[in-house]
């Protein structure tokens, strides 16, 4: 069932809601949108797992303001997602910028209605190089490789960043449809997104997160470094780590039995 949810004024965000049981909310990575789920929304309902995904202002089906990119105002429209569906005891899983988001949203509401949390091949804490954090790209190589295209020809970027997904070759149907998910979102928020993937820092974050945690993370990723997770496992009490030896960021579907079959485990354990 889909529905719209109002997160400020005249703004709304689409959110797909399915299933029955213990409720897991979604968040999507750049720049694709709840659709990517496709291959857990197909499967979790089935083991007693209410499937909620939506879509980020800017991204898919939600409204395309101009503002609003930061990561305090997109953990802000989780929020009024959450409050919105009245939920108290949900996990929330979020992937890549979506992941990132999700450890902003424990830090800033304080992991209201939320009991766990999944990190699924997260941007975080930090995806771009600075002073004592020497992975991912530099802030000028994410202009120039990423920000800088998008303004000349934002398919044929995508085009490139959807080749450096996944580690397994996967069918040319599936990576023409992965790429039209990435079409579907705003020119704008895309380029917004990117420079805010560039610039926020999480260090500071991580350790407040008190809830019991899932770092999954492919060992191929060439977009955000397996040191990603390395880094997220120290900082984060207690946090489980479950790794993808054959995937690259694309986890959910490079290893997608065992994806799903973890996940599953995680949220029933």
């Amino acid at each position: 069932m889909g529905r719209y949810v109002q997160v400020e004024p005249n703004v709304k965000v689409y959110v797909e809601d399915i299933g029955e049981g213990t409720p897991v909310l979604f968040l999507h990575g750049w720049p694709v949108n709840y659709k990517m789920f496709e291959y857990q929304l197909n499967v979790l309902p089935n083991h007693g797992i209410r499937t909620i995904a939506m879509d980020f202002r800017g991204y898919g089906l939600s409204d395309k303001p101009s503002t609003g990119y930061d990561y305090d105002r997109m953990a802000d429209d989780v929020r009024a997602v959450i409050d919105d569906l009245g939920l108290t005891d949900a996990i929330l899983a979020g992937f890549s910028m979506g992941g990132a988001i999700a450890a902003h949203y424990m830090a800033r509401h304080q992991g209201h209605g939320v009991s766990k949390l999944a990190l699924l091949s997260a941007a975080a804490p930090v995806f771009t190089q600075r002073e004592g954090y020497p992975y991912g790209l530099t802030p000028d190589e994410l202009n120039e490789q990423i920000i800088e295209p998008i303004f000349t020809d934002r398919a044929k970027l995508l085009d490139t960043f959807g080749g450096m997904f996944f580690a397994k070759k996967h069918s040319q149907p599936f990576m023409q449809w992965f790429h039209a998910l990435g079409m579907e979102a705003s020119s704008y928020g895309t380029i917004n997104s990117a420079m805010v993937l560039r610039d926020e820092d999480l260090r500071g974050e991580l350790e407040t997160i008190q809830v019991p945690t899932a770092i999954f993370h492919g060992k191929k990723d060439e977009i955000c470094p397996f040191e990603f997770a390395e880094e997220m496992h120290k900082a984060i009490p207690s946090a489980e780590m479950v790794v993808f030896e054959e995937s690259g960021h694309g986890a959910f579907y490079d290893e997608l039995e065992k994806f799903n079959a973890e996940l599953i485990r995680f949220i029933q354990s």
